[in-house]
This record gives structure tokens, C-alpha cells and sequence, in this order.
């Protein structure tokens, strides 16, 4: 009997240990949720050698983001001729890079320290809230882009009166504060705790600033799923809604206009063509006459303006879509995709963890492979914004300014540095040009004067 007694002694001691563990706030320990009570119990993963490995790549990361990071930054912020809209949408793409890029060191010293974070509270709160800022700033300024782009194909004259470079640095500070807004509660919940193995999690414990006992496992579920459904749809799913819808625009108000141009220089062919005829046959002295205005009428009939003063501006707009910007927005948007997919994909697991345990294995495991992929992303940008330049072998000779100048420089912007290196315009003496195809043979360089010119994304709207 004194031995059942004791046992039943012995299990309330422990149920009330594991209460004041949970839930206890009058004794001043911190509140834990019970999916990360369970990693508190949970083990590391011994394998040294591939630690070690993840380790030294994401110290190759952080060196190599910092630095050109910096490099984006200074070019594109000081260094160009003229500030455009362009410009300015990757000046803050850039910016909020060189933020995230500025936490990988932090993030790689908790991984060399035995996944145990020893940096503190506050940089705890501060690492994790830069990592979602970039996430939240790089989603919103895409879709904005994509937006400008579909209202600059479908809507030009509109742009001509309205788009502005002051109106993009708006756009951009709604950006950073829509971004600052959404990445508050991660600032609130996120702490330091520590595993039954003596080691530091930086980690969000949802049972933070928890006014109820008895609702704490509710409240623990509906934040966690509140956070991760949010930001799956505010920094990834609806973005690139928002993406689509616009290229889809883009794609079928350009082929509704190529379709209407070539219906009017079919009538205009017609046209000329008649008239020929008849003053052929009219007055057979002016053969000659009609025959040079029939061996024009294609040329007349390509080169002719639209009849409006709209579709005018239309063709001229089309004319003037660089296609280097082209080609860089659709790389940068790729590689956030593939960058940020697997980091939503195991968020979303994490929350079916809440209702089957089993689950929290995986994301444990491949949590922190999400987020190495995840901050591939600022690192992979400022390579996506130089190599998309046109004639970036050629032009990397002569200065990283008239590289990026290639890249968003617009027939309208702000000029910035009128001075800017006279040098970097001049080409080596012996330049073969052997980075792009159609530079000509390697015996006869082209000169500068003779390169085409970097073709502006944007019409000439930003004084």
C-alpha cells in the first residue's frame, strides 16, 4: 500500500514539474509551447563532418553577399549617371539584400557553436526580423514591378503624366513599411531558450506575452498557424499572383497591338497600291513616278506612325522596353521562387507537426536547409543585376558605372554625376570582344560609338 502511495506521489511531483514548466508564470519562468517543449527534448545532430560542411558554406555566404552587396549599393547608389525608376526599384532590392546579408554571419556562428545561439536575446529578435523583413520587402517591390511594367504596356500615356522617379521612392517606402508592419510579430514572439542538452535555440515561442493558463495550447496553435499562413500568402503566393496576372497583361495587350499594327499596314498597303494603279493608268508619262512610289509603298507602309496620338506613343513606348531589364526581373524572380519555396513548404509542415508529431522530425532536419536556401536568395541578386547587363564582358573592362548604367539607365532620369568617368567611355586598344556572339569578327572590334546602345525598359517619364 506505501509503495502505491509513493508511486502515485512520485507521478503528480512529475505532472506538477511539468506544469510549472509549461505554463508556471508566478515562479518567473518563461512559458513554452508544447511543440517546442518537444524540441526541447530532442537531440542534435552529430554528424561533425556535415556540419562542419554547412558551416564553411554559409561563411563563404556571408563573405561573398557582404561584399557585393556593397558593391550594388555603391554603384547603383552613387555611381550611375542618372537616377531612374529602374534604378530605384533595385536600389532597395539591393538594400534590403545587403541587410539579410549582414545577419548570415550571425546565423553561421550559431551553426559553428553547436546549433546553441550565444549572441542574446536582442540579436536574436534582431537576426530573425531582418530575415523576414528582406523576405516581405523582396515580395512586395517584385510585384511592384511587375505592376509597372503591365500599367507602362497597357496604360502609356498615363505613365507619361504620372510616372516619376519621387513616385517609385514612395512605392518603395510603402514597401518598407508594409514589410516593418508584418515582420512585428516575429520581433515579439522570437527568444532564446534552452534544450535539455545545455544548448540555445533562437527560436519563436508563441506562448510569449500570454495573459490565460488554461488557453495556452489554443493560443500556441492559433499563432503558429496565424504566422505561417500569413506569410505564405503575403510574401509568396499572392506576389506572384500579382506577378502573372501582370506578364499575362503585358503578353496580351502586346499582341492585341502587334495584331492591330499589322491590319493597319495591310490597308495601308492597299491603299498605296491603288493609288499607284490608277496613276499608271491615268497618265502613262508618270510610270516612272508610280513605279518608285510602288518599290516604296512596303517601307512607307512599315514606317508609317499610327493614325492616334496614342497608339504613337504606344509604339514608341514598346520600342524603348529594354531588354536587359527584361531578362534581369525574370531571373530575380525565378531564383526568389526557388529560393523561397522550400523555406514555405516546411513552415506549412511545421504546422501540421501541431496535430501529427511525427512531422517534427522532418522539420528539424530540413528547416535549416530551407533557410540556407533562403539566404541564397540576397546572395544570388547582385549577380542576376551585372550578368543581365548587356555587353557585360565587354563593358566590366571599362567600369562597373557604365555596367549598371547599361542595366537601368533611361532616356528621361535624373542625372546624377555629369562628370561621371569620361575613362570608362574609352575602349583598351587591343579588345578582341569575344564575350557575346554578334560582335563581329575578332580581327575587327567594334569601337564604342558602334555598340548598340543599352535599350531603356522605361519610356522618358522621370523628370
Amino acid at each position: 500500500m506505501s509503495l502505491l502511495t509513493q508511486h502515485k506521489a512520485n507521478q503528480f511531483s512529475r505532472a506538477l514539474m511539468s506544469n510549472t514548466t509549461f505554463t508556471s508564470n508566478a515562479s518567473g519562468q518563461q512559458h513554452f509551447c508544447p511543440l517546442l517543449q518537444l524540441m526541447h527534448e530532442h537531440s542534435l545532430n552529430n554528424h561533425t563532418k556535415t556540419n562542419w560542411i554547412v558551416v564553411c558554406f554559409h561563411g563563404l555566404l556571408s563573405c561573398f553577399g557582404i561584399l557585393e552587396n556593397a558593391l550594388i549599393l555603391w554603384v547603383v547608389g552613387f555611381r550611375l549617371q542618372r537616377r531612374t525608376v529602374a534604378s530605384v526599384w533595385v536600389l532597395n532590392l539591393a538594400m534590403s539584400d545587403f541587410l539579410a546579408t549582414l545577419t548570415l554571419p550571425l546565423f553561421t556562428l550559431y551553426l559553428a557553436s553547436s546549433h546553441s545561439w550565444e549572441l542574446g536575446n536582442i540579436l536574436c529578435k534582431i537576426q530573425a526580423s531582418i530575415f523576414f523583413l528582406n523576405m516581405f520587402v523582396s515580395a512586395f517591390l517584385l510585384a511592384a514591378i511587375s505592376l509597372d511594367r503591365c500599367i507602362l504596356v497597357t496604360k502609356p500615356v498615363w505613365c507619361q503624366n504620372h510616372r516619376s522617379v519621387a513616385r517609385a521612392w514612395k512605392v518603395c517606402l510603402l514597401a518598407w513599411l508594409w514589410a516593418a508592419m508584418n515582420t512585428f510579430p516575429y520581433f515579439l514572439f522570437r527568444s532564446v531558450t534552452e534544450t535539455r542538452d545545455k544548448r540555445k535555440l533562437c527560436y519563436h515561442n508563441f506562448a510569449l506575452h500570454q495573459s490565460s493558463e488554461g488557453t495556452l495550447e489554443r493560443d500556441c496553435e492559433v499563432r503558429q498557424t496565424a504566422t505561417a499562413v500569413s506569410k505564405l500568402l503575403l510574401a509568396f503566393l499572392i506576389p506572384l499572383m500579382v506577378i502573372a496576372g501582370s506578364y499575362i497583361q503585358i503578353s496580351v495587350s502586346l499582341r492585341n497591338r502587334s495584331r492591330k499594327r499589322m491590319r493597319q499596314s495591310i490597308k495601308l498597303n492597299g491603299t498605296l497600291i491603288g493609288s499607284n494603279h490608277d496613276e499608271a493608268s491615268r497618265a502613262p508619262s508618270t510610270t516612272n513616278i508610280s513605279l518608285k512610289s510602288l518599290a516604296f509603298g512596303r517601307s512607307l507602309s512599315l514606317t508609317a506612325a499610327p493614325l492616334s496620338p496614342t497608339n504613337s506613343f504606344s509604339l514608341n513606348n514598346h520600342n524603348q522596353l529594354s531588354q536587359s531589364f527584361t531578362k534581369m526581373v525574370t531571373f530575380v524572380i525565378a531564383v526568389f521562387v526557388l529560393c523561397w519555396a522550400p523555406y514555405h513548404i516546411f513552415c506549412m509542415i511545421e504546422v501540421s507537426a501541431l496535430y501529427y508529431r511525427e512531422n517534427l522530425k522532418v522539420v528539424e532536419v530540413g528547416l535549416h536547409l530551407a533557410t540556407t536556401f533562403a539566404f541564397l536568395n540576397p546572395v544570388l541578386n547582385p549577380i542576376l543585376y551585372a550578368f543581365s547587363c548587356p555587353h557585360f564582358c565587354e563593358r566590366i573592362r571599362q567600369s562597373l558605372g557604365v555596367v549598371f548604367d547599361g542595366l537601368v539607365e533611361e532616356g528621361g532620369g535624373k542625372r546624377l554625376a555629369p562628370a561621371f568617368s569620361t575613362r570608362a567611355n574609352k575602349r583598351p586598344k587591343r579588345s578582341r570582344g569575344r564575350c557575346f556572339a554578334s560582335s563581329g569578327s575578332p580581327e575587327t572590334p567594334q569601337s564604342p560609338q558602334t555598340l548598340p546602345g543599352p535599350s531603356a525598359f522605361f519610356p522618358a517619364t522621370d523628370d
